[in-house]
């Protein structure tokens, strides 16, 4: 599926330029491609980050269950491999 695209400026410098057209030969593929990757790379590091932060706020309002955490470790206590 062929997306619209928009033309963006975008301002590098002349070493990063270089160091993106010799990557982009290697992989067989362009410029804009590469950008097109590290944006989507970015959104989605971006997107996991702000996942983690929410998961660890709701563990921090909500305590896990002492007696369920002691079970927990009593189980893996005696079902852990003894390196």
């Amino acid at each position: 599926m062929l997306m619209a695209r928009r033309e963006v400026l975008v301002q590098l410098d002349d070493e990063l330029v270089d160091q993106l057209d010799e990557l982009a030969r290697t992989l067989h593929t362009n410029r804009s491609e590469l950008l097109r990757r590290g944006a989507r790379a970015v959104i989605a590091a971006e997107d996991a980050a702000a996942a983690d932060m929410e998961l660890q706020a709701a563990y921090r309002s909500r305590p896990p269950d002492a007696l369920l955490v002691r079970s927990a470790a009593s189980l893996a206590a005696r079902t852990a491999p003894g390196w």
